[in-house]
């Protein structure tokens, strides 16, 4: 059986590779139950893609699934939601989403708490320090990709 801290980790991994690829170190696993059924990381750098966040990624990964599904899903991202991952998990009805980190970013928790999303922060260290070294070394990008 997986545990927060595991399925955590697993999007930790996932940010971690996207930094390892020269892109945004943001990453995100789909859990259904004990079962991680999708897993991404932000993909606009190397994809040359305009929406596919760590989030979106997960999603697409996780393929076509019915709202049944999603409705008893958790998604874990190691940073805030944007505006677009949170209509996105409003869309599909995924009632929890576990954050890793939203000092660097804040996202759209309340319009997801407001919709009746539970949303939980870890506040992991791991996932500021790798978004921190990350702006400190492009600074445009990050812009960019939040729409700055």
């Amino acid at each position: 059986m997986g545990t927060v801290k595991e399925f955590y980790q697993a999007a930790y991994d996932e940010a971690a590779k996207g930094y390892e690829e020269g892109g945004i170190p943001i990453g995100s696993v789909l859990v259904h139950g004990e079962e991680i059924i999708g897993r991404g990381h932000n993909r606009r750098v190397q994809n040359g893609s305009a929406i596919l966040h760590g989030e979106m990624d997960a999603l697409e990964n996780a393929g076509r699934l019915p709202a049944s599904v999603y409705s008893q899903c958790t998604l874990y991202t190691t940073l805030s939601p944007c505006p677009m991952c949170s209509g996105t998990i409003l869309l599909f009805g995924i009632p929890r989403v576990i954050i890793g980190e939203n000092r660097s970013f804040m996202g759209e928790e309340e319009l997801l708490k407001s919709k009746g999303v539970e949303v939980a922060i870890l506040d992991d260290e791991p996932s500021f320090q790798l978004m921190q070294k990350f702006i400190d070394e492009k600074p445009n990008l990050w812009n960019e990709d939040i729409g700055v």
